[in-house]
């Protein structure tokens, strides 16, 4: 049983993936987390796009994308490995924005593992708003226990 991940009846298929505290980061910035596994190495974390994650120009903050991607590694590492995966940093995260978040939207990380070994996680991913990718991306996390 993973802690993070609780029973999304509104949604099914899907689980919510929350942070022990709802006064984290994770909440208050980008809202509720639904996640689904869409293959044993690929898992699907989606928030939606309101006006919390938006710029001045009225499309997603990089920001807000970043801080998605951030999260639903954590999330989608989670449901891939089936282990808590709340106990690791982020080490490095490259990512390459390719078209412009829409506000009123879902919006989806697709995270895959690329690799695990005792200390370190590999993954990479793209952002995606139905057909459209948002961004692509590749990190890392360093384990901590």
């Amino acid at each position: 049983m993973v802690d993070s991940l609780y029973p999304a009846p509104d949604h099914p298929g899907w689980q919510e993936w929350r942070v022990s505290d709802s006064a984290r980061f994770n909440h208050l910035v980008l809202g509720r987390m639904l996640v689904r596994l869409d293959d044993p190495h690929t898992a699907r974390i989606r928030i939606e796009a309101d006006d919390r994650h938006t710029n001045v120009n009225g499309v997603m903050h990089g920001g807000a994308i970043l801080s998605l991607i951030d999260s639903a590694m954590f999330a989608g590492s989670t449901v891939i490995t089936a282990k808590d995966q709340m106990r690791a940093v982020t080490v490095d995260l490259q990512v390459q924005f390719l078209s412009p978040g829409i506000l009123g939207r879902s919006i989806d990380a697709l995270v895959e593992v690329t690799r695990e070994t005792g200390r370190m996680l590999f993954m990479r991913g793209l952002v995606v708003q139905d057909e459209e990718r948002v961004a692509s991306f590749t990190g890392l996390f360093r384990k901590l226990s």
